[in-house]
């Protein structure tokens, strides 16, 4: 099984938005792929159509081996997607994680007693640095940061990054792999890009060349309101036939498959 995670330190970034169309479209290739709500604002969780049930077991019970990995995992209505889902009672796991000396291995073994059942692992990360996204990141072999294509979400790229780099210098061990950076909201007038957003854009490129020696900058997604259709209506892109709009997805998962290939 391959770990992917969607890592941004803020919100509105497009981390679940990424999460939800890559883990559909790997699913419709045939892949079988387990998604982790990580993050307690829950909002995969929602999108995917799951509640959570009184006494159900969620990430939380499982970060926590009040239960089985196993038993935390649950089918969703989309074929070959399967979710461990979260509640705004995930918060509670920050003092666990942090105080077990190993927090940001958790979920990294965690998920071994799962790992040979499924192809893919795609994880949403909260929207800040706290001991959930560290464990995260600790189990990732691939991360994916989107990045609004503004002001913020440049201030939200370069944390990121210091934040990675922080892992990688404390951690030899380490080994999540950058897979790119991907633009969110997008903005277009007719067949134009604005300023704003080729401005911001641009500046992506600057900074991963800077950091990295090259652009980490993949295609962007869109500002569309057809991405909320689509996940209101429990379709991919592809089925509400907006191919174009997902090709940014589609670039993703190929670099994922570079991945697995290089391992």
């Amino acid at each position: 099984m391959q770990t992917i995670s969607s890592i941004s330190l803020a919100g509105g970034q497009g981390k679940t938005t990424v999460v939800l169309f890559l883990s559909r479209w790997l699913a419709t290739l045939g892949h079988t792929v387990l998604v982790i709500d990580a993050d307690p604002q829950s909002s995969l969780t929602t999108f995917l159509g799951f509640q959570v049930e009184p006494d159900s077991p969620t990430l939380l019970e499982v970060l926590k081996r009040q239960v089985d990995t196993a038993d935390g995992v649950y089918e969703t209505r989309h074929k070959n997607l399967f979710l461990i889902p979260s509640d705004d009672a995930l918060d509670a796991v920050q003092d666990y994680l942090a105080g077990s000396g190993t927090g940001a291995l958790a979920l990294q073994r965690r998920l071994k007693p799962v790992e040979k059942l499924f192809d893919y692992c795609i994880v949403d990360a909260p929207p800040q640095r706290s001991q959930i996204c560290l464990t995260v990141m600790g189990a990732s072999d691939g991360m994916v940061i989107p990045v609004e294509a503004s002001v913020k979400g440049l201030q939200s790229l370069i944390r990121t990054l210091e934040l990675v780099d922080e892992l990688k210098q404390e951690d030899s061990e380490f080994g999540g792999q950058i897979l790119g950076v991907i633009p969110f909201r997008d903005r277009w007038v007719g067949r134009q890009r604005t300023k704003e957003s080729q401005s911001n854009i641009k500046t992506m490129e600057q900074i991963t060349s800077e950091w990295f020696g090259q652009s980490l900058v993949l295609p962007s997604i869109r500002e569309s309101e057809k991405f909320k259709q689509a996940i209101n209506q429990g379709k991919t892109l592809h089925e509400m036939g907006q191919s174009d709009l997902a090709f940014a997805i589609e670039v993703l998962s190929q670099k994922i498959n570079a991945l697995e290939e290089n391992r």
